[in-house]
């Protein structure tokens, strides 16, 4: 793969959970087919030396976001449950900063810029610390939680490319993943 990162780029791999997979509580069709492309990039940007971020719903097993108390989903990406865990042929790189987010018991959280560290250091924080002003965003899913972080960089100043080929839609409504991707490109961001 010809991918090289610039300085002031990382890469932000959004999701890349068992939940979200296809035999998951919230399977998105394809979900587990990103995983060669996350590696790809993921080895690209260690090659680069760039800044490597992954984030993670990390939801207690009662919260608002579920549909039992009172939210749309199922319960998914419950902490430390099998299905919160990174799907198996997504190669964790050492280098990775894991960031969590749905944390609270009322906390939706869909875009990884709610998401913090293990000192409860939010993403846009741990960017600005690295120097990094421009991101490349894959993962899961395109209408949610990738879509929601793409718009949440671009609101705190980022540069945002959304990775076509790393990433799939959960589409409830048959057009939820394009109008998510012309959302997404509307607000600034470029597709690769």
């Amino acid at each position: 793969m010809a991918v090289t990162f610039a300085p002031g780029e990382a890469l932000l791999i959004v999701d890349p959970q068992n939940d979200f997979c296809p035999g998951g509580s919230l399977g998105v069709p394809e979900g587990d087919a990103v995983m060669p492309v996350l590696n790809d990039w993921a080895r690209a940007a260690e090659r680069g030396g760039a800044p490597i971020y992954i984030s993670r719903d990390w939801h207690p097993r009662r919260t608002t976001h579920f549909a039992e108390f009172g939210g749309v989903w199922p319960p998914h990406c419950i902490a430390g449950t099998a299905g919160a865990e990174f799907h198996p042929d997504f190669e964790v790189p050492a280098s990775a900063m894991v960031v969590s987010k749905g944390l609270g018991e009322h906390d939706d959280d869909y875009s990884a810029f709610h998401a913090r560290d293990g000192d409860g250091t939010r993403l846009s924080e741990l960017l600005r610390q690295r120097g990094v002003d421009a991101l490349y965003v894959m993962g899961l899913a395109t209408d949610y939680c990738v879509k929601e972080s793409v718009l949440a960089g671009l609101q705190h100043g980022f540069k945002m490319s959304v990775v076509a080929d790393g990433i799939r839609a959960v589409n409830l409504k048959p057009t939820d993943g394009e109008q998510a991707i012309e959302a997404m490109r509307s607000a600034g961001a470029v597709l690769v």
